[in-house]
């Protein structure tokens, strides 16, 4: 969580509240760091960070999307901001679809 913080205070993103939500709470096995966060500003985050060796692909955004609606479920909460913050190789494909879809995708995390 340390590492988040720093990582979007070096984007002038300060967070007044984070809170992480296990994938097994929302009813998933796969491999993601689900984080809440509140800004200074009053802007709800969701954030997914993956740590994959293999390529991140269409298929994949798809499962993020799946998942990202069990969380506003979960929550009972519309989130203003999306983040994938993702370590390995992303397909044009998969993130052309998630930018149309409102997702900021990172890669350099």
């Amino acid at each position: 969580m340390k590492d988040l913080t720093k990582y979007f205070l070096d984007k002038e993103v300060l967070f007044k509240e984070i809170k992480e939500i296990s994938p097994k709470e929302l009813g998933s096995r796969k491999k993601i760091e689900i984080y809440i966060a509140t800004s200074v500003k009053k802007e709800f985050y969701a954030i997914f960070i993956i740590d994959a060796k293999s390529r991140f692909i269409r298929k994949n955004a798809n499962d993020l999307l799946e998942l990202y609606s069990k969380l506003v479920d979960f929550q009972e909460h519309n989130f203003k901001k999306k983040e994938l913050l993702i370590s390995s190789a992303l397909c044009s494909k998969a993130k052309k679809f998630l930018e149309e879809n409102k997702w900021s995708v990172r890669i350099d995390y």
